[in-house]
């Protein structure tokens, strides 16, 4: 498969994200998930990473072997890029897998 074709499909899955992180936020108050971590960032002053081991998509869903390096954490990303931007707070939001030890990536 193409990179331009990653490409497009990461960007339409953090887009469908987005979409979904708009709602989601009043619903904040009511439930919480608790990420592994929240890292401050080191080459910007606003830059900040939120890590999680086991991401529920990436776990759930399988990324066909043509894909390549394809995250479905993208579709996170657009959530947290939504509650974000709509609590106020513009924001890059990126996905990205981390090598962990003994942890084969999804």
């Amino acid at each position: 498969m193409g990179e331009l074709v990653l490409i497009e499909s990461f960007d339409k899955l953090e887009d469908a994200g987005y979409a979904v992180g708009v709602r989601v936020l009043e619903l904040l108050c009511h439930r919480e998930k608790i990420a592994d971590s929240l890292e401050k960032g080191t080459e910007h002053e606003d830059e900040y990473m939120i890590s999680e081991k086991e991401l529920l998509v990436n776990r759930f869903i399988s990324v066909p072997k043509d894909m390549g390096s394809f995250n479905c954490g993208a579709f996170v990303a657009g959530i947290v890029r939504g509650v974000l931007d709509n609590a106020g707070f513009l924001a890059v939001v990126t996905a990205h897998f981390v090598p962990v030890d003994g942890q084969q990536r999804p």
